[in-house]
């Protein structure tokens, strides 16, 4: 089982996650990781924070000479901007935050509350991402996020292109879109307010059976959907078409079946083909060979520089909500967020179904699985 925990403050010392299950052999090429943290803090309408925090991931434990060795990794990021101890409670919840609900749940201040609560985290979830990146690239896993709207700015993307991706201010790949977006994040800052947009990520590379369909909570879209809904702000996922196949006839949502007869004996998806992927890659919570699509809905931040109306803790009297240090729009770094969380997932899932303590084993167990698989469908009209 490949799974990981993270913890830590937004103004700590330090954040830090340990992944246990991670496979021995695997090359921990720190570059990685940073390039993937680079971007969390990029995209245009961060606040202060990004100027002053550098992340660059230190590796404690679990390597040898920079190989992993199959035992626990732990994963550390420096809080430049560590002064928790220095930081007054606020005195009055910010509405579309926990800090009321989780302050009641804990019976703490909001401060305790929102140290842990904050995207900060995300930070290592990254980092925790870019690890399983390197995993998956082993196998010829790819996964690739952008945004695709922000600020009610639809922005398709024209193209699956890394290069427009990075050279867009926003990570969308529609640079039509790009100079209306900017201006529409310029003017929520000017007037105190934040914007949301949709993000999506495709893994491309998977094999088929991923998941499954036998038990609720093993299958693929269940846990790519959970770990997706777990990113603070993230209010929405969908797969493939997501709720646009509830407003559809079954007849334009159904993926047809082709078949290849030349394909190769390397083929993944055995020569099957789909002229369309509604489906977003995976059936049943099984992966079915074609793209996986996850998208995701990230709201407005709702911390305010207008300030929204709120009541002071101590005295119950109306006030403005407390007000924290944030951004105007985080939809660029989500799509870096939701791109690492996919990527572990899809990492777990292979972990799960080829199971192998290193590298070596686990391809060797893929190879297996494919040759059973090919001949499983060359004696096809014998078994049925």
């Amino acid at each position: 089982m490949l799974r990981y925990m993270t913890s830590g403050e937004s103004h700590g010392q330090a954040l830090t996650a340990i992944v246990e299950g991670f496979p021995a052999g695997v090359t921990l090429d720190t570059t990685v990781i940073d390039r993937e943290l680079e971007r969390r803090q990029g995209g245009y309408g961060r606040g202060k924070r990004q100027t002053l925090e550098t992340d660059r991931v230190i590796v404690d434990a679990g390597i040898y000479h920079g190989v992993t060795t199959g035992g626990p990794i732990t994963l550390r990021l420096v809080n430049r901007d560590a002064k928790l101890e220095r930081l007054i409670q606020p005195p009055a919840p910010r509405g579309g935050h926990v800090d009321l609900a989780g302050a009641i749940n804990y019976q703490t201040g909001i401060r305790q509350v929102l140290e842990r609560a904050s995207a900060r985290e995300t930070a290592m979830r990254v980092a925790v991402g870019g690890l399983a990146r390197l995993l998956l690239t082993e196998l010829g896993i790819d996964v690739f996020g952008y945004v695709i709207e922000l600020g009610g700015i639809a922005a398709p993307p024209l193209s699956l292109d890394l290069a427009v991706r990075d050279a867009s201010p926003v990570y969308t790949l529609n640079p039509e879109a790009d100079a209306q977006i900017v201006a529409a994040i310029d003017a929520a800052q000017k007037a105190g307010d934040t914007v949301g947009g949709v993000v999506e990520a495709v893994v491309t590379g998977c094999p088929i059976g991923l998941g499954t369909h036998a038990q609720w909570d093993r299958k693929l879209d269940a846990r790519l959907a959970a770990a997706v809904m777990s990113i603070q702000a993230i209010k929405g996922v969908e797969i493939g078409l997501g709720f646009e196949a509830a407003r559809r006839p079954g007849s334009k949502v159904m993926d047809p079946i082709r078949y290849d007869p030349d394909h190769p004996a390397s083929d993944r998806r055995f020569g099957f083909r789909r002229p369309s992927n509604n489906a977003g890659g995976i059936e049943g919570g099984t992966s079915n060979g074609e793209p996986i699509v996850v998208r995701a809905g990230k709201k407005p931040i709702s911390t305010l520089a207008a300030r929204g109306p709120s009541i002071n803790m101590a005295t119950k009297a109306e006030s403005p909500a407390a007000y924290e240090r944030s951004d105007v729009c985080a939809v660029p770094a989500a799509s870096v967020i939701v791109e690492a969380v996919v990527a572990f997932e899809v990492a777990s899932a292979i972990v799960d179904k080829y199971v192998g303590t290193s590298l070596d084993a686990i391809r060797t167990s893929m190879a297996a699985m494919h040759e059973l698989n090919r001949e499983h469908l060359a004696k096809w009209a014998d078994q049925v």
